[in-house]
């Protein structure tokens, strides 16, 4: 058994039995966190594991069986196969799996995210009231990008979290809101957003060789105002110089409901010769990232990492393979909890980031009701990983 988790103080008595119910193109990380549980929870010693409070604490599988079938009309509606009665239930979804389609009418049709988001509700609709606590783990949260009101328009992301808590979700753990502000909106309800950096350092020193990590050799770039928060955090737990482009506009016109941006202009101390990490939430389209990579070049930067808690790559790869082949990047790394096209994992410039095992360590520890703080600052775990590829005791992939 792992030593962190020997670590864990988890000797406290469960919320309720456990329950994981992974919606339509999460299945993939639902499994991949359901073997970590069952492995921990069937090594765990407990002196009160022939208790009643543990009953059923031990199993084959974590995993609920549920149907989202669809009518011809592209109507549809949620079925739950096992009992769901008295559990503490963790729903698992991913509302940018854009592979998987359904039929309308005879035609095929790919997902939204607000398909998915809809079959998120049919499945808390068919619960209905008889777990005992539900918690929504959704990875890239539903509309965090209509996150705040600039003129007359929607606040998406704040319907959205207060219509899940009126449905009876009790808490909601998301991963790098693009704004965590948002939890404003359900201020009496759980609502966590955390961030993957320690999985960034670890798939960056695992796959790369020779990195010299120290503030002469290395940088943090932010590539906008909007995300010094997390570049800011990275910089201060490895002791690294940070610098920070923002975005010129042009104010005077919209374009697709946007100003457009001008110019990068970059902040920041000397750039030469020094490696770059370019820390962000998201890669969209990938303009962003790669002009900002192309302007460190530029300024004579060394190797540039980019690392994205979501990869969506909306417009394809092409942009990447090009800025790969002319050495403007040398790794894109992006984690696995939005889904990845076969094409994104052969690419040789990118490294896919593990979150399932972080996402089993969290659903544990709240279903013992032990505290999270840790996880959500993991300042300790990314210092020894460091300190062990410093020394060379770090295995490489």
């Amino acid at each position: 058994m792992p030593k962190r988790e020997e670590k864990r103080n988890l000797e406290t008595i469960p919320v309720g039995s456990l329950g994981i119910i992974a919606l339509d193109g999460c299945q993939e990380t639902g499994n991949r966190v359901d073997y970590y549980l069952v492995k921990w929870r069937a090594e765990r010693e407990n002196e009160h594991k022939g208790s009643l409070a543990f009953s059923g604490y031990q199993r084959d599988s974590y995993l609920l069986s549920a149907k989202l079938p669809r009518f011809g009309s592209g109507e549809g509606k949620g079925v739950i196969m096992d009992s769901v009665r008295g559990l503490d239930l963790y729903l698992l979804v991913d509302v940018c799996n854009y592979s998987m389609t359904y039929s309308l009418c005879g035609k095929e049709n790919h997902m939204s995210p607000d398909d998915h988001f809809q079959n998120l509700k049919r499945i808390i609709a068919a619960v209905g009231g008889k777990a005992r606590r539900i918690t929504v783990i959704m990875p890239f949260l539903y509309e965090s990008r209509q996150h705040k009101r600039t003129s007359r328009e929607s606040l998406d992301c704040a319907i959205a979290l207060q219509e899940l808590v009126d449905m009876g979700v009790d808490n909601i753990i998301t991963f790098d809101a693009h704004d965590p502000r948002v939890q404003n909106a359900i201020p009496l309800h759980g609502f966590e957003t955390v961030q993957p950096a320690y999985q960034f350092i670890k798939g960056l020193l695992k796959h790369v060789k020779g990195l010299t990590i120290d503030s002469d050799h290395m940088m943090i770039i932010s590539p906008d105002e909007g995300g010094m928060g997390r570049a800011i955090y990275l910089a201060n737990v490895l002791g690294l110089d940070i610098g920070m482009f923002y975005k010129r506009r042009d104010y005077t016109t919209i374009v697709n409901g946007r100003n457009p941006i001008v110019a990068h202009e970059f902040l920041g101390a000397n750039v030469e010769g020094k490696d770059m990490i370019i820390i962000d939430d998201m890669i969209s389209s990938g303009d962003s990232v790669l002009e900002v990579a192309a302007l460190l070049k530029k300024r004579n930067a060394g190797r540039i990492y980019i690392a994205c808690t979501f990869g969506l790559f909306t417009n394809g790869l092409e942009k990447f393979d090009e800025a790969y082949k002319n050495g403007i990047i040398d790794r894109v790394l992006t984690t696995n909890v939005v889904y990845q096209p076969e094409e994104l994992l052969k690419r040789e410039w990118y490294i896919s980031c593990d979150l399932s095992k972080y996402i089993a360590y969290i659903i544990d520890t709240l279903n013992h009701d032990s505290s999270i703080s840790d996880l959500l600052n993991p300042i300790e775990r990314i210092q020894n990983i460091v300190a062990r590829y410093k020394n060379g005791e770090l295995e490489q992939a």
